[in-house]
């Protein structure tokens, strides 16, 4: 391990942070299924889609997965729909129906039994390995739990319905992707699901709470590039970009899946705010070259920020527009443009 790596390693060790805790208040009955999800295999590269509309709807939601696809990624062949668009497309492109998308991490097991058993869909973002597939990201609804069995059931858009998953498998899966999950509900039950979600309804506190979960796995296991990858995102969420950096960097070192960098992005970030635009540009060029991260809007727009941080601005703006070309949607890429048409005509 690197010095610089150590001494983190060591700060995380040693550097108090607000405990996590995340107890279960609800007494649950052994085994439950929810009713009313949408039964809808995936289209291509449509998971997220997909496994949306599904838990849409248990609120009355009649169109498939086509409305929430043609929002979310305009290009049938984008290999990735990020959790924070999920939630905007439930928040914005549904005026029919009064119900919301919120994103989380850190989540746990008793989490997730107590959302589903109040009425919550939810949906978590985990690694998938299917038989004859490398690993790849997946949107997962679940629909019940069974203690005894200790497993999950889930509307798994790729394999069908009432799809059976264990605790340790969905919890090793689910690391890959820092815990998080999307839960729906509706306006009137707001209140009901912050309390239910504790100190992890404050977004600032969710992120405390689940940097110290990374942290419990890498000290449980140093070797784990997901546990130093986790904490890297949680410091990037935190504005902490150089040590954010350096967990990233030891992450990478340690190896990860060739199709990390096609669904998760802040080494983008974090490489960007400490001015480290050729690491930047090198992930872009191994995405580009790996026959899928091509067709990733972020894999353009970060290529564009890392450009513009070099002050290449023309091929900066080339990169926003080629984003948008994938997502017109893309409000990032949109909002970087106009920065940098501002900035130009200045």
């Amino acid at each position: 391990m690197k010095q610089i790596h150590l001494l983190i390693f060591c700060a995380l060790l040693t550097t108090p942070l607000l405990a996590y805790a995340q107890e279960d208040n609800v007494s649950l009955p052994s085994a439950f299924r929810m009713n009313r999800l949408g039964t809808e295999y995936q289209g291509w590269n449509n998971c997220g889609p997909a496994a949306l509309t599904n838990a849409l709807v248990h609120f009355g939601y009649g169109d498939d997965q086509n409305r929430a696809a043609n929002w979310l990624k305009p290009n049938g062949e984008d290999k990735n729909v990020s959790p924070w668009q999920m939630a905007e497309f439930v928040n914005t492109q549904i005026p029919e129906i009064p119900v919301y998308g919120m994103v989380r991490s850190g989540g746990t097991i008793g989490l997730l039994q107590t959302l589903m058993f109040n009425g919550f869909p939810v949906v978590i973002e985990k690694g998938y390995e299917p038989s004859g597939y490398d690993w790849m990201g997946h949107y997962l609804l679940l629909s019940g739990y069974d203690e005894q069995l200790e497993e999950f059931r889930s509307m798994d858009s790729f394999k069908g319905p009432n799809t059976r998953y264990s605790y340790q498998d969905i919890v090793k899966y689910w690391q890959h992707f820092n815990y998080t999950y999307i839960v729906l509900y509706t306006a009137d039950r707001e209140g009901e699901l912050m309390e239910l979600l504790g100190a992890d309804a404050d977004e600032w506190q969710n992120t405390i709470n689940t940097l110290e979960m990374a942290r419990a796995d890498a000290i449980a296991d140093p070797e784990d590039a997901h546990a130093w990858f986790n904490m890297g995102s949680n410091f990037v969420n935190l504005g902490m970009y150089d040590v954010a950096a350096q967990a990233y960097d030891q992450a990478i070192s340690l190896g990860l899946p060739w199709r990390m960098m096609w669904y998760q992005f802040g080494p983008y970030e974090a490489y960007y705010r400490t001015g480290r635009f050729d690491d930047m540009i090198a992930i872009v060029r191994q995405n580009q070259n790996d026959g899928g991260g091509h067709f990733v809007e972020e894999t353009w727009y970060y290529l564009g920020m890392a450009r513009e941080g070099r002050g290449e601005f023309d091929k900066a703006l080339q990169n926003y527009n080629t984003a948008l070309n994938f997502n017109p949607h893309f409000r990032p890429a949109r909002e970087a443009k106009e920065r940098l048409a501002a900035q130009s005509s200045a």
